[in-house]
């Protein structure tokens, strides 16, 4: 099987950033009213501001007429009327502002929350394999850090873009009214700030992408190792891991610093560029007002518009940036919403109610890669209520045989067929929902004892809990726990040892009553005299069932009605205990190298 996801990790490859924002875009018109109402206070709020200037230039003007005609003939109340509504254009241009910002951070919250609904939704559908492809902590990365960005640009720079490119817009307009000549003292800085964010820009976006990945590579190394924290204090491997954390940690942090330092400098470099454009309207108005040109009243509102005119455009360089980044981590997102699903039920596909328990493969071959084969050739029966264990080495195809029984992952050719019908005519959950399963990798998760037996039977009562806790051995523990049945079991089962949260798996497979059970080393976590306890509830368990069971302790299989030995992808031997003890292969020298 796969690794976990080589960390190294191969390179995204970019998608088209156009279609990704579209992809947003959807998002953020599932509240298209909402957001239509801000863009109007966003417009109104721009009005404002556009207002101000020319308010201010009158007051300017008035104020400069009077002078002329001597220091007290300034008509105070023209002045004080003009500057009255330059205030109340601004205020008003603010408090929509506010609205804006808090309405918007509202609606970035509520899109983050879909986007991670159909992220989870989406990671329910998928198949075993993307996970075994995959680091759990570089797909948490994703639903947690990659929407955070997205959500977070969107809250802030969707509508500051908006309203930034009608700002730009309306000051140019009222500029060429105010002074064309003043226009073209200044003209040349647009062609040139535009070439330099689209220059700008195609440094920057694969920078950005590439810290996304970095943040998804070391949020996956660290949840490795808080996972085997145990492991590593059992080695004295704290030093290594923590060196190695230090590379990755290293290597995100410089791919953080490198899209940063070049998206940081775009708005001080846009900012040198206004600012040589203010000189210049600076030195033309002069000569422009020298000569009788234009006066202080349209020379004082040019320099305040050209101001309204070059800071959007400044903003809009650090946004860029920003949206920069927001398009990388929305294409790790998409990348895993377009990520295959499960192979989907063929048409009309059956509904296995109840199987009766007959399993068979049928020339079964399979790889996880396509140039690497793990089973070549096997084929067994197994009638209703047999069971059929699975013997050989570490790496022989034992777990493989079980992730093709549960449809994880279908055969390359030949098949499975259940009740004498191929498995893949019924449907997936169907199917899954015929077998009860007792893995090695225990997992509970936080929640009640209850609610961990009661798992996979919806509407189990407290009578049949207990009847299953008391068959797996593990009422009395239960009932020593402080709450009883309502103990609270804490995240990945932290606060109970490992033979207690087997235990209770098998109690939980024990009250999913169903006609066919795997049982993967069930009974590996518990002590031998525990052992000898559940190995009685399991034979209960397994009474007319159909039951696939893989031990590596064969004292514990010797029953069975067939046992399959496997060796290196193909079934070397098939018999019962006393038939493949008297043949003395594989299986002979298996056992008898357990009691050497």
């Amino acid at each position: 099987m796969p690794g976990r996801g080589d960390r190294g990790g191969k390179k995204e490859k970019p998608r088209d950033a156009k279609g990704t924002l579209i992809r947003i875009i959807r998002y953020l018109m599932v509240y298209k009213w909402v957001v239509l109402f801000l863009l109007c206070c966003a417009l109104l709020s721009n009005l404002g501001n556009l207002l101000g200037p020319r308010f201010a230039g009158k007051a300017i003007g008035a104020a400069e007429a009077g002078y002329r005609l001597g220091p007290g003939h300034v008509d105070m109340e023209t002045v004080g009327h003009y500057a009255m509504l330059m205030l109340i254009a601004y205020v008003g241009s603010n408090v929509l502002s506010f609205i804006i910002s808090i309405s918007m951070a509202r609606v970035g919250r509520k899109v983050a929350e879909n986007m991670r609904r159909d992220v989870f939704n989406k990671l329910m559908k998928l198949p075993v394999s993307y996970f075994d492809r995959n680091q759990a902590g570089d797909i948490i990365s994703r639903v947690s850090y990659d929407i955070d960005v997205v959500t977070t640009s969107l809250s802030s720079d969707v509508i500051h873009i908006l309203t930034s490119t009608v700002t730009v817009a309306g000051s140019f307009i009222i500029m060429c009214s105010i002074s064309v000549p003043l226009v073209f003292c200044m003209i040349f800085t647009i062609p040139v700030s535009i070439w330099f964010t689209r220059r700008m820009s195609k440094i920057t976006r694969p920078l950005y992408r590439k810290r996304s990945a970095s943040y998804g590579r070391m949020n996956g190394f660290a949840e490795e190792m808080f996972t085997g924290q145990k492991t590593i204090l059992a080695y004295a491997h704290e030093d290594v891991s923590a060196k190695e954390f230090s590379e990755i940690n290293r290597n995100a942090a410089e791919a953080y610093k490198n899209a940063d330092s070049m998206g940081m400098t775009m708005g001080p470099t846009i900012g040198m560029i206004s600012n040589i454009g203010l000189a210049a309207i600076g030195m033309g108005g002069a000569v422009l007002y020298m000569n009788g040109i234009v006066g202080l009243e349209q020379i004082s509102s040019f320099v305040l518009y050209s101001r309204k005119f070059s800071g959007p455009i400044n903003e809009i360089s650090n946004i860029v940036n920003e949206i920069f980044s927001a398009l990388a981590a929305a294409e790790r997102v998409f990348q895993l919403l377009d990520q295959p699903e499960e192979t989907a039920d063929i048409e009309n596909a059956e509904v296995l109610k109840e199987a009766e328990g007959m399993v068979e493969a049928e020339h079964v071959k399979f790889g996880y890669l396509p140039d690497k084969t793990v089973l070549h050739d096997l084929s067994f029966t197994a009638k209703p209520g047999e069971t059929i264990a699975i013997v050989g080495h570490t790496g022989a195809g034992k777990t493989t045989i079980i992730n093709l029984l549960m449809r994880f992952y279908d055969p390359d050719s030949g098949e499975f067929r259940v009740d004498g019908k191929p498995h893949n005519t019924y449907t997936m959950e169907s199917l899954r929902r015929n077998y009860a399963m007792v893995l090695q990798d225990t997992w509970v998760f936080q929640g009640t004892i209850f609610d961990n037996i009661a798992y996979g039977k919806e509407g189990a009562t407290m009578e049949e809990v207990v009847a299953a806790a008391k068959a797996a051995r593990i009422h009395n523990y239960i009932m020593r726990s402080p709450a009883g049945y309502d103990t609270v079991v804490t995240e990945d089962g932290g606060n109970i040892s490992k033979g207690q949260k087997q235990l209770l798996t098998i109690a939980r497979a024990m009250l999913y009553n169903t006609n066919m059970l795997i049982l993967d080393e069930a009974t590996s976590n518990v002590d031998t005299t525990t052992e000898r306890q559940v190995q009685k509830a399991i034979r209960s368990l397994m009474k007319g069932k159909t039951s696939f069971v893989i031990a590596h302790r064969l004292s514990t299989i010797q029953n069975a009605d067939h046992i399959l030995v496997m060796d290196h992808g193909d079934m070397v031997e098939s018999g019962t205990h006393d038939e493949l003890m008297k043949a003395k292969g594989t299986y002979y020298r298996l056992y008898a190298s357990q009691f050497e």
